[in-house]
């Protein structure tokens, strides 16, 4: 008895080695520097782009950056496959990150904005890869598990964290007074506010290239046995392939989180305080139900689960399409997080059950490279729709891709008849 006591000390010691721990110390400071900005964008687009409107600038923000990231996943990790040499590319894709996000203060127009959103996923793009290969290659396989778990719950750590500081800076440079913003619009003094603010943010990032640069140790990780592969296309299976088609239709309904920001702006007048509490929010209703999400989909299936949170989503879009009150408006984000922690474990470990082990990386890349070539039309249309037509009804396209694809991977489910 014993030993099975001190088996999950040594398990805990075996996951959480010193390059574990750096690197999760690098984003939980690198998270808690984009999230001092993030929250607060789309009403600095607000303050530059009141003529075009903020909703395009967000899409085409938004669109732009998580397809500039999805896309360089797929190289980086295969280039640090070949170079051997993983740090270098997490510590640039870090530091590129670090200097792109807070020259945002600088802006003077939209699409310096833009410009320098594209740049920070750059950073985002290259580290991603390498820094998850880097994670694997510290810790063996039977304690991998709760190596990664460790590194996300310090992410979301920093995503909290981030939001709480700048609310608390604010509080102090605008007041209580200012919480509720003035008649909806956005003040000069908020867009000073907000650039000081943006400016602070450097400070954390700087934080982390150096927490990286000085404690994390490139590893040379043992060979394994076991056949290769090519992982070419035309060798994955088609049940997979059709999985991402399905998936890619799912992702051109969903529209950047943002825009939800810009949504209680719009519709309730809420400043610079509500809007940050709103994301602080949504970060906890994701991490509250991550976990749950993980051990049903575990239990009852991967599928079902996924094809549960799509539904979610469909019918979280529609209530934002008709949605009054704010307490309606709160109740929807809090459901929000519910079909984050039901989908986005469960889809990777779906992609995983699909594909053999040879071919696991290339499937990987192939379904971030799907979502992200969605990702720029969808942010991107639904930020036009949101101008030409209304964001209600921006909201219900949304919903309607979501059901159609809810109804897509239970045909599929159908047709395959194995289990998931």
């Amino acid at each position: 008895m014993s030993a099975a006591t001190k088996r999950p000390r040594r398990g805990i010691r075996a996951a959480i080695r010193a390059n574990v721990l750096v690197l999760g110390l690098g984003s939980l400071f690198t998270d808690f520097s984009s999230e001092m900005i993030n929250p607060l964008l789309p009403l600095f687009f607000a303050g530059l782009a009141p003529v075009i409107g903020a909703a395009f600038w967000v899409g085409l923000s938004e669109g732009v950056a998580e397809t500039t990231a999805s896309m360089l996943k797929i190289f980086s990790g295969r280039i640090s496959d070949r170079l051997h040499k993983r740090k270098s590319l997490v510590l640039a894709g870090y530091g590129v990150s670090s200097l792109a996000r807070p020259a945002i203060a600088l802006a003077a127009l939209a699409w310096h904005v833009v410009a320098l959103k594209f740049f920070d996923r750059v950073g985002k793009g290259l580290r991603t890869s390498p820094r998850d290969a880097l994670i694997a290659d510290s810790v063996d396989a039977g304690h991998r598990g709760l190596a990664f778990s460790f590194h996300r719950a310090m992410d979301h750590t920093g995503a909290v964290l981030g939001p709480l500081t700048a609310m608390a800076l604010l509080y102090l440079w605008l007041g209580y007074a200012r919480w509720g913003g003035v008649g909806g619009g956005v003040s000069a003094e908020e867009m000073h506010a907000m650039r000081v603010l943006f400016g602070v943010a450097l400070v954390p990032g700087v934080i982390a290239v150096a927490v990286l640069a000085l404690g994390v140790r490139e590893i040379v990780p043992a060979a394994e046995s076991g056949p290769g592969g090519t992982g070419e296309w035309r060798q994955l299976p088609r049940r997979f392939k059709l999985f991402v088609a399905i998936v890619s239709l799912f992702a051109l309904g969903n529209s950047s989180d943002m825009f939800l920001l810009l949504y209680g702006h719009e519709l309730f007048g809420w400043g610079l305080m509500p809007l940050i509490l709103l994301w602080i929010a949504l970060h906890v209703s994701k991490i509250v139900f991550s976990i749950p999400g993980g051990i049903v989909s575990d239990k009852l299936g991967r599928r079902p689960v996924i094809i549960s949170g799509w539904i979610v989503y469909a019918l979280i879009y529609l209530g934002l399409a008709v949605v009054a009150a704010e307490w309606a408006f709160w109740l929807l984000l809090i459901a929000y997080g519910f079909y984050y922690g039901m989908t986005e474990g469960a889809e990777k470990a779906l992609v995983t059950d699909f594909v053999p082990s040879s071919q696991r990386g290339t499937a990987f890349g192939i379904y971030h490279g799907a979502i992200g070539l969605a990702a720029l039309p969808a942010s991107l249309l639904f930020g036009v729709f949101w101008e030409a037509i209304g964001p209600r009804v921006a909201f219900g396209i949304g919903a309607v891709l979501a059901g159609l694809a809810a109804v897509g991977l239970s045909a599929l489910v159908s047709v395959d008849g194995a289990r998931s």
